[in-house]
């Protein structure tokens, strides 16, 4: 008998059939994996970048050095992955490499300096780190992008796509609390990375005020009444620090506690890190492999650009006879395991058939032989009575009579019961 209640890891493990959101599966995802030679830098600046691409990001993905990049590319199309960030670390340097999945195209980065987010974090004065600024994705701005060049037009739609898209008339300002601001200098041809915190604070507000506003509790010791308190002179923070120029007007009104629409408030950012200076040194067609498309370091002739197109299409078609070849022999093996399998089914039906034969020829031989056996007890029986043998005396069915017809002289002992 089967059991008819489902256990309890089984009423808990029922899996439900869960639609995701369109925004969800629109949203561009994205892994963040490390390659080359180990560290334990490389594997914190993973770690940190994670952190900026979250939420839309495999912040726990484990990575192993068997892992290849198919491995990864061969499960981004169930998990809605668009982008991949490598860093990789060489004897000559580290690079960053931002590829979009599945076809391209790749970019590399030279990457000059970096600063891991604790030491950023550390070095501030005003430190904000609050686990809800990473539930929804950040601002990107970019700043300098709009140089000639195809490589610039590239390396902005890239970093934009990296990110969800903004609706300006159906955004809701108070998911807005973090920022990821890129730019770019013309002269060095560097990037400087940046990860900021955002807060709005309302202006105009003595800073006794905005204690009761935020909900705490303030010392009345030094002051007789209460009144004292409010109308006591003590500029705010935004007033002492804030640029004026820092100071909008907000169109819709914010969870945060002073914030109200068509209020005046200053925007002001913290810094969360990691810092990263990059530069871009190469534009490949492919993910991570194919046609150059820009080179910051070498520049090639026309001729030099025809041999290596030569070569890769050489390189191709010579992949393309070798997976032929393969499909090929495979094919050929499947026929001969079909043919040694058909041979030896004709065999083993041949060998039952011989097998058969053999078995119906001794039972044949078993039943003369004991047919001759009787003929030659009942003769020896007549050479030496002198008399003819009874029919049942030498029939093979008499033992069996006889068994049957048995009756036991004894009869079973009844058990005595008290």
């Amino acid at each position: 008998m089967g059991r008819k209640n489902k256990g309890r890891c089984v009423r808990r493990n029922k899996q439900l059939d869960v639609q995701e959101k369109e925004e969800l599966v629109r949203a561009p995802h994205s892994f963040v994996i490390h390659r080359g030679l180990p560290g334990e830098h490389i594997v914190e600046l993973t770690r940190d970048f994670r952190r900026v691409m979250e939420p839309f990001t495999a912040s726990d993905l484990k990575e192993r050095k068997r892992n290849t990049i198919k491995d990864f590319v061969s499960v981004a199309g169930v998990l809605h992955v668009s982008h991949m960030a490598i860093f990789t670390r060489t004897e000559n340097g580290m690079y960053f490499k931002l590829c979009r999945v599945p076809r391209g195209p790749t970019l590399m980065f030279k990457l000059h300096n970096f600063s891991l987010s604790r030491d950023v974090v550390s070095m501030t004065k005003k430190q904000l780190v609050f686990e809800e600024a990473f539930k929804t994705s950040p601002l990107i701005v970019l700043n300098n992008f709009s140089g000639e060049g195809m490589h610039m037009k590239l390396m902005a739609s890239m970093f934009q796509n990296m990110f969800p898209t903004i609706n300006l008339t159906t955004v809701n300002l108070s998911t807005i609390r973090r920022c990821v601001c890129l730019n770019y200098n013309s002269t060095t041809n560097m990037i400087d990375f940046r990860h900021y915190a955002i807060k709005i604070a309302p202006v105009g507000l003595s800073r006794n005020v905005k204690k009761l506003m935020q909900a705490k509790i303030p010392n009345l010791a030094k002051c007789e009444d209460f009144s004292e308190f409010i109308t006591k002179a003590a500029l705010s923070e935004s007033e002492a620090e804030d640029d004026p120029a820092s100071h909008v007007t907000l169109p819709q009104k914010l969870t945060s506690r002073g914030n109200h629409e068509s209020g005046k408030s200053a925007i002001r950012l913290f810094e969360l890190g990691p810092r990263l200076t990059l530069q871009l040194v190469k534009v490949e067609n492919g993910l991570l492999e194919g046609e150059v498309l820009y080179h910051d370091l070498i520049v090639k002739s026309e001729e030099e650009k025809l041999l290596i197109a030569k070569k890769r299409e050489k390189k191709k078609n010579l992949k393309l006879n070798r997976k032929k070849t393969q499909e090929e022999n495979v094919k050929r093996k499947e026929s001969k395991k079909e043919e040694a399998k058909e041979k030896s089914l004709k065999g083993m039906k041949k060998k039952q058939s011989e097998r058969d034969i053999i078995i119906k020829k001794i039972a044949k031989e078993s039943v003369e032989l004991h047919k001759n056996e009787e003929d030659d007890d009942a003769q020896y029986y007549r050479d030496e009575v002198g008399e003819e043998p009874d029919k049942d005396l030498f029939d093979g069915n008499s033992k069996k009579r006889k068994s049957q017809t048995f009756t036991p002289r004894y009869k079973s002992k009844k058990v005595k019961t008290k």
